[in-house]
């Protein structure tokens, strides 16, 4: 029987609640890591955020976190070079915020180490209980994001997509965008079948990603 895709559903009233009280705790950057030797001890379950640079990765971590200038944003494509950690709700939870990929501005060996540092950290982190995959929603799945969809594959990491940047795009266009993810997700046997829909400026979507990060095992 084949995996039904669609958009995530508005959390239960539980589920909300516990996604609320995580992010409502302490929020701390614990560290900036350039090396795999320099990850924190792996004590306790990690959510990871993966996507293009300038799809709205920090604005979306700000946003779920409701601070904000706890990710840093910026202008410059490829600009973050570690792999940041932040400890959620009195130390339950890391919330992993990995190196923006498909940049084309950065020097072609500065890249390959963000790409293989990310590679590695994707492939061997035992306590990764999902990555989400940001999307912008107004362009869609690129070339370069089902890359790291196969690598998720290939690692048995499972991922979520999620579309930010939802209130950039018209409904006609986000929707074509949206079905284009999910035939992309289809080819993934990692791919988790609910798409979450965001907009960091709007607040859509934040609930249900809180709930979602509060509520896993």
């Amino acid at each position: 029987m084949s995996l039904q895709f669609t958009l995530a559903p508005e959390p239960e009233f539980e589920a909300r609640e516990a996604g609320r009280l995580l992010f409502a705790g302490p929020v701390e950057f614990v560290k900036g890591v350039v090396a795999m030797s320099g990850l924190p001890e792996p004590d306790r379950l990690e959510v990871c955020f993966a996507g293009r640079s300038n799809v709205g990765k920090s604005s979306l971590i700000n946003g779920l976190t409701g601070r904000k200038n706890l990710a840093r944003a910026s202008n410059t494509p490829g600009r973050t070079q570690e792999i940041n950690y932040f400890a959620l709700g009195e130390m339950n939870r890391y919330l992993v915020d990995l190196p923006g990929y498909g940049y084309a501005e950065a020097p072609v060996a500065v890249v390959a180490k963000w790409q293989a540092l990310l590679k590695s950290y994707l492939a061997g982190r035992q306590t990764l209980r999902r990555a989400f995959v940001l999307i912008d929603s107004r362009h869609g799945v690129k070339a370069v994001d089902e890359e790291i969809m196969t690598l998720l594959d290939r690692s048995a990491v499972t991922f979520q997509v999620v579309m930010t940047k939802a209130d950039k795009v018209s409904k006609t266009e986000r929707e074509a965008n949206i079905a284009l993810s999910i035939e992309a997700m289809k080819k993934h046997p990692a791919a988790y079948p609910e798409i979450v829909v965001t907009s960091s400026e709007k607040g859509d979507g934040i609930e249900t990603l809180r709930a979602i990060i509060a509520t896993l095992v």
